[in-house]
């Protein structure tokens, strides 16, 4: 049986932060307080490719801390990759913690297909 699933992404697991930045060969996020122009932030911060300030992200409540000056200081593209990102670590993670095989395909639109096989651990 095949189900479709729409995922509103919500930051809040460190080690999916941390797989989704090493998919993206990003450097490993820090734990911490952070500058951005509107202010210092506490959370989890990843540098994306070419932003001023790092993305934060609070994971207690799931949002995100950032200022792209309406993509002057970072292309939201970049951000939009690390949503992804972690959304497919995080489902593969909480997929295998229950033993189920997952298995990917990249779609040409860019988005991203998980299959998950009820049983099957890998």
């Amino acid at each position: 049986m095949s189900h479709t699933v729409t995922i509103k992404t919500e930051v809040r697991d460190a080690a999916a932060v941390r797989a989704a930045c090493d998919r993206l060969r990003l450097p490993a996020p820090v734990q911490g307080k952070h500058e951005l122009f509107s202010g210092t932030v506490e959370g989890l911060a990843v540098k994306l490719p070419d932003w001023v300030y790092p993305v934060v992200a609070d994971l207690p409540t799931g949002k995100l801390a950032f200022d792209d000056f309406g993509g002057r200081w970072g292309d939201r593209k970049e951000l939009d990759r690390l949503l992804q990102a972690y959304a497919v670590e995080k489902c593969r993670i909480e997929a295998r913690r229950k033993g189920h095989l997952v298995t990917e395909s990249q779609l040409a639109d860019g988005s991203i297909k998980l299959t998950v096989q009820i049983g099957g651990a890998s």
